[in-house]
């Protein structure tokens, strides 16, 4: 019974993360496009002190600006948005593909292969350099050295 509830609650959580409703206020909750698309009129074009236009030129530049981002950007997600989403989820379930089934599986693999190695070369160095450094210690353990200020 409590294996059956369990599968079912794990069912129910599968199909949730496909079906769940999104937020249509906050659209980027994770904040990844905080700094790079907030552009504003300001941000562009800025006349400073001594060289301004007409204010009538500079209202309807603000005006046409801020009309003209806002219906460019709204007609190129109409058009482009489902296309480029298609895309980009194919191209992110490759990648999740490519690093399941080919990248993880090859890390596992080598690290398994590299400890024999790993023995072997540990084997060597044991035996060689371990007593080779060893008598270098002992030879140089002798040695004093002593700093004496001359006037």
């Amino acid at each position: 019974m409590a294996e059956e509830r369990s599968e079912l609650e794990e069912r129910i959580i599968i199909k949730d993360q496909h079906t769940k409703e999104i937020d249509l206020v906050n659209r980027d909750p994770k904040h990844i496009n905080e700094d790079v698309v907030k552009v504003d009129f300001e941000d562009v074009i800025a006349e400073p002190v001594g060289t301004y236009s007409f204010d009538g030129v500079w209202k309807s530049s603000y005006t046409t600006f801020t009309v003209s981002k806002y219906w460019c950007y709204r007609l190129l997600s109409a058009v482009l948005g489902v296309p480029l989403a298609v895309v980009w989820g194919f191209l992110f379930a490759l990648i999740s593909f490519c690093h399941i089934w080919a990248v993880v599986p090859c890390i596992k693999s080598y690290l398994i292969e590299i400890q024999c190695v790993s023995r072997i070369y540990s084997l060597c160095i044991h035996t060689f350099c371990d007593p080779l450094f060893e008598a270098l210690s002992k030879i140089c353990s002798n040695i004093r050295v002593a700093v004496r200020k001359e006037i």
